[in-house]
């Protein structure tokens, strides 16, 4: 549903968004492999609210050098 992973040096984030069993979706945000947010939705409208904070957050980020890798772990050219 929604998916990226960030690095910059030996730092990486992952975000992702996606659909949860039995009803809802969950996001979760890795950073360095470690599970450091895990949220749970049911309301379709508060995961529209916190993707967009997310795509904010990673805005916010590769503007101070995080850069976007693909699902490869290769980082993407900006």
């Amino acid at each position: 549903m929604y998916s990226i992973a960030l690095r910059r040096e030996q730092h990486t984030r992952q975000y992702a968004v996606s659909v949860s069993q039995p009803s809802g979706w969950e996001l979760t945000l890795q950073e360095d492999l470690e599970r450091t947010r895990r949220v749970h939705f049911e309301d379709w409208h508060r995961v529209e609210r916190a993707v967009a904070a997310l795509k904010l957050e990673v805005e916010n980020l590769t503007a101070s050098g995080w850069l976007v890798e693909d699902s490869r772990g290769s980082l993407l050219e900006s």
